[in-house]
């Protein structure tokens, strides 16, 4: 449904990852980084009026470009506003305007625990009234997490959700709730065939502690079905 040559500006070839789609007002919105025709890191959305495509470039340039403008993420909270998160080595956000296109206002950087600095791979989530920000750290990566009671902080950083995954330097999760149980989504390399850059999906449920923060959720072979598929 998207590639990039739905980025005419864009250099074409295989050179786009880590993406995300949102839904808002009946429009979905593809946020992919990929690189210009210059070969710099930007982040790029397109949009459709179905999940599955056809997606067309909702802009025609970049929405932000720069260092580290790499796996971005979008997070719609309870009044509306929508923010994006992205980062590699440093992690940034800003907000989004109404239309979904535009960053609105400023860029900020955060600022991280130097025992979980932040590699990459940032996701936002909200779950009884803390928002929680998961993201990579390390090499090979874990991955982990940090509090608030404000998607603009201050962040209380946690720990670790997950060790390495098998046969896999890197990890990247998606945490989503259905019928009241809250799923991640990451990647391991355990397929016959995996390697650290031939990666399978894999799902773990997620729990949480009374006082909100999240349970040791290691990543398996089995997945939540105890079957692997």
């Amino acid at each position: 449904p998207i590639s990039t040559e739905t980025f005419k500006w864009a250099f074409h070839g295989d050179r786009a990852w880590a993406s995300q789609a949102i839904e808002r007002n009946g429009k979905w919105y593809w946020y992919v980084c990929l690189n210009d025709a210059q070969k710099n890191d930007v982040l790029a959305v397109a949009v459709a009026d179905d999940p599955q495509g056809p997606y067309v470039d909702a802009i025609g340039g970049p929405l932000a470009k720069g260092f580290s403008f790499i796996d971005p993420t979008v997070f719609i909270d309870d009044d509306g506003q929508a923010y994006i998160f992205w980062g590699n080595r440093y992690c940034y956000y800003a907000k989004l305007k109404r239309n979904m296109i535009e960053i609105e206002g400023e860029i900020t950087k955060l600022e991280f625990d130097e025992r979980w600095p932040f590699t990459e791979a940032a996701w936002v989530h909200k779950a009884n009234g803390k928002y929680y920000l998961t993201y990579a750290t390390g090499w090979p990566e874990k991955m982990a997490y940090a509090m608030s009671d404000s998607i603009n902080g201050p962040w209380e950083f946690k720990g670790l959700v997950s060790e390495c995954a098998s046969n896999c330097n890197t990890t990247h999760p998606a945490i989503v709730e259905h019928k009241g149980r809250t799923y991640m989504f990451t990647h391991n390399g355990t397929l016959p065939e995996g390697t650290s850059y031939s990666r399978s999906v894999t799902v773990e449920e997620i729990k949480y502690n009374p006082d909100g923060t999240m349970q040791k959720c290691d990543v398996t072979t089995k997945g939540i079905n105890g079957k692997g598929w």
